[in-house]
């Protein structure tokens, strides 16, 4: 199973952008599917994730409102709509997929099987 992100790349505050992640396997197997992202000189954190059938949906706080998660499985594709970035976006977004990925432990990598290799979206102020 691969994961290949695409999608980051250098934008103003107040811009957008849309991550997509593309898997070599059948989506519809993972339960969840996650993204995460990682600032130089910090750890990873949890941005959102989604069930398979996108009914379930689960975002960090610092990005509610702003990022939106969907996947669509007869792409075998993940998406992340990413709407008035600030600067403090800035960071590798990598995403993920789980097959026995459970709600309550959905926000931890963790839970996460497989991994994708980021993509970098920087934020200019």
């Amino acid at each position: 199973v691969q994961l290949q992100a695409s999608g980051g790349g250098l934008v103003q505050a107040g811009g957008s952008l849309r991550l997509s992640c593309a898997g070599s396997g059948r989506t519809v197997s993972w339960r969840f599917m996650a993204w995460f992202r990682q600032a130089p000189g910090k750890e990873r954190e949890f941005v959102a994730t989604i069930n398979v059938s996108g009914g379930s949906t689960i975002y960090a706080d610092s990005v509610k409102g702003r990022f939106t998660i969907s996947r669509d499985n007869t792409k075998n594709t993940l998406y992340l709509q990413m709407n008035s970035l600030k600067p403090e976006d800035t960071a590798v977004y990598s995403c993920a997929a789980g097959k026995s990925v459970i709600l309550s432990s959905s926000a931890s990598a963790s839970a996460y099987n497989y991994w994708g290799q980021g993509t970098q979206v920087t934020v200019s102020s």
